[in-house]
């Protein structure tokens, strides 16, 4: 039972790195259309994460690789009855990626304002999507023995909205917190402005969702059976608090670290209260997939841990190389480099 709970904070710390790496560039990409009022404002959004993007996906397939390795049945599970909407955030990721690759290859303006959209939905989909299908597994999924019985409309249950929502405005902050820690001018002043103001709304969000979550979804039971486990939640609040506090300050890079630990910590928030669930079912709570009953073999998951120590270390060294090597703001001179978007 230590390793599949082991293996079980594994996946929720994965996860949780990759809402916290990729959410400040899916941030900047639902920002482009408000915030990218000329063609030069537009691309020094788009190189302040361009050269960081796609390592921040990395995340995203480890989290996917360790629930097919580690939860095999929580894999097949998962792409029978969530398949339309995990396709729509593949889909989202796809042409987000290409219109990061595209936009600049040709001057004509129709061409760049096509892949502008498709940055904006290829943003806005896998943000939105990705927190409907998590808030759907906090309440749980309309499954049982004889299989699983929902709708993709059925997904988009007002509590399922509401992790959608919750999911946009926390990458928006974040994303805002981002272009003003790496630019300066007018872009970073309105891009601080900006996460100022959608602040109050995320904060208006949050206290409805973890309303909600205590009336529709079971996640608080570990909470009350287990009281230091609510010193998470508190960091989460203590750190979405800091993050305004910075930002009146100016202290943006705070700002974005105190952004990034609120969204390990939200994230958090579900995977304790989920504990030992993986997929609880909402009919038939007897079937759920738990990390006990949907877990590979013992030797699978030592073997993977084996693995885990000794080629994560290498993931992390090369992304905080990348960061350290691109932590410079970037300004209109950026733009004359050969190689930026």
């Amino acid at each position: 039972m230590l390793l599949e709970s082991v293996w079980f904070f594994l996946w929720g710390l994965l996860w949780a790195v990759y809402f916290m790496t990729a959410g400040f560039d899916l941030g900047v990409g639902i920002l482009l259309p408000f915030l990218g009022r000329d063609d030069t404002r537009r691309r020094l959004m788009l190189n302040t994460a361009g050269p960081l993007w796609d390592g921040n996906e990395v995340w995203l397939l480890t989290a996917g690789g360790v629930t097919f390795a580690a939860f095999p049945r929580v894999y097949a599970f998962m792409f029978s009855s969530l398949y339309a909407p995990l396709m729509l955030v593949l889909f989202g990721l796809i042409i987000r990626g290409v219109a990061f690759e595209f936009r600049g290859k040709l001057p004509e303006l129709g061409w760049q304002r096509l892949w502008d959209v498709c940055m904006f939905v290829g943003s806005l989909l896998p943000a939105l999507l990705l927190g409907v299908a998590f808030a759907n597994i906090f309440r749980g999924l309309p499954f049982d023995g004889q299989g699983y019985h929902g709708t993709v409309a059925s997904l988009l249950n007002p509590y399922g909205l509401a992790g959608g929502v919750l999911f946009v405005l926390l990458f928006v902050v974040h994303g805002a917190i981002w272009l003003s820690a790496k630019c300066d001018g007018e872009l970073q002043r309105q891009a601080a402005v900006v996460a100022g103001r959608v602040w109050w709304v995320l904060l208006a969000v949050a206290v409805v969702f973890l309303a909600a979550t205590w009336i529709d979804t079971g996640l608080y039971g570990n909470y009350l059976a287990h009281p230091v486990l609510w010193l998470v939640p508190l960091v989460a609040v203590g750190a979405l608090l800091g993050v305004k506090r910075c930002l009146l300050g100016g202290r943006y890079w705070l700002a974005w670290a105190s952004s990034a630990l609120t969204i390990v910590g939200v994230t958090f928030f579900g995977v304790i209260g989920l504990f030992p669930n993986l997929f609880p079912s909402r009919q038939a709570p007897d079937t759920s997939l738990t990390a006990f009953n949907a877990a590979s073999t013992p030797r699978t998951l030592t073997l993977m841990l084996v693995v885990v120590v000794l080629f994560v270390p290498l993931v992390i060294a090369y992304q905080a190389w990348a960061y350290r090597l691109f932590r410079h703001k970037v300004t209109a001179a950026t733009l004359d480099h050969e190689d930026v978007y």
